[in-house]
């Protein structure tokens, strides 16, 4: 799932470490999902969210994850 972690993250210039350490994650947690390897829990979104000051909904893109997702279903 894409989002926008890495694009927030290094807008405050934060290290994927500091990241893990405020969410209570390790740093390969973050890194997966930089690399769209891994698709963070609610909750983890969530805490992802606060700490840049935006929506759940706008770190992970779910509209545009949203678009992707139906077209995969309008080839089936």
């Amino acid at each position: 799932m894409k989002t926008k972690v890495k694009e927030l993250r290094t807008a405050v210039k934060m290290t994927q470490q500091q990241l893990a350490d405020l969410v209570h994650v390790s740093s390969r947690t973050i890194i997966s999902i930089e690399k769209e390897q891994y698709s963070p829990s609610l909750m983890l979104a969530y805490r992802m969210a606060q700490i840049f000051g935006v929506t759940v909904e706008d770190l992970c893109c779910l509209q545009e994850n949203k678009e992707l997702e139906d077209l995969q279903y309008e080839d089936l």
